[in-house]
């Protein structure tokens, strides 16, 4: 499993896709915080905060993480290795999960660039350390976790279908289904419980939650059952070839 898992990440970086990726996110997040005039300027705010980063992010990530994914069974299925890989003394499972394990390690070397941000920021002022510093690691950890749901996403609808440009536009359609779809939805009962438990289905709500600073098991709880699902969604479309 783990040679596997070394693979896709030298596959990542052997090619350009791998820096594309780390490049494209840290640009696009870094034009809009601190060159691009407007609302998510940190400088024009006046307020030590990262706020606008951590809107930004989502849809961001909304389009680069189904970029990522598209390719890691769609490219298999399309060289016809697919057949190839399932001869290894491997599970299903292991498989999935050296692929799943490899993107999420993609998308955290991202994020950790992100930090500058928060130490810049945080130096910036004023006083110096005046930042709501809860507020930015549980927004920092919701959008980790985020991330870790794109990414099983990304790999289910790249199981679905052997060609990459519609496993990307798949992805891109469920991942926002699964970020505001459900937030829309909620929209169509005024009040009451059904109106929060359809809101709390979405990302959108755990991710807001989470940025509030506390980091409630409840929404660890919710984010790890969404992987779990999709990456089980995987599994059960990989094994259909047996059927």
């Amino acid at each position: 499993m783990f040679a596997l898992f070394r693979r896709e990440i030298s596959s990542f970086f052997s090619s350009l896709t791998g820096y594309v990726v780390i490049i494209v996110f840290l640009v696009m997040n870094g034009l809009f915080l601190w060159v691009f005039s407007g609302e998510f300027n940190i400088m024009e705010s006046g307020y030590a905060t990262l706020d606008s980063m951590f809107i930004l992010a989502p849809w961001v990530f909304l389009f680069l993480v189904p970029a990522v994914t598209m390719r890691l069974f769609s490219d298999e299925k399309k060289t016809g290795t697919i057949e190839l890989l399932f001869t290894r003394p491997l599970t299903d499972l292991q498989i999935i999960l050296a692929k799943y394990f490899a993107g999420l390690v993609l998308v955290i070397l991202a994020l950790l660039p992100t930090l500058i941000y928060y130490i810049s920021v945080y130096n910036m002022g004023n006083p110096v350390g005046n930042i709501d510093s809860g507020g930015f690691w549980g927004s920092f950890m919701g959008l980790f976790f985020l991330a870790a749901v794109y990414v099983a996403i990304g790999l289910f609808t790249s199981a679905l279908s052997d060609n990459q440009i519609v496993s990307f536009i798949l992805g891109v359609l469920f991942c926002f289904m699964v970020f505001l779809g459900f937030d829309y939805l909620s929209s169509l009962w005024q009040s009451g419980g059904v109106q929060n438990f359809v809101d709390g289905l979405g990302i959108s709500y755990h991710y807001n939650s989470m940025a509030r600073g506390v980091i409630d098991t409840r929404d660890v709880i919710y984010f790890l059952s969404v992987i779990s699902i999709f990456i089980l969604f995987s599994k059960i479309t990989m094994e259909s070839r047996k059927w």
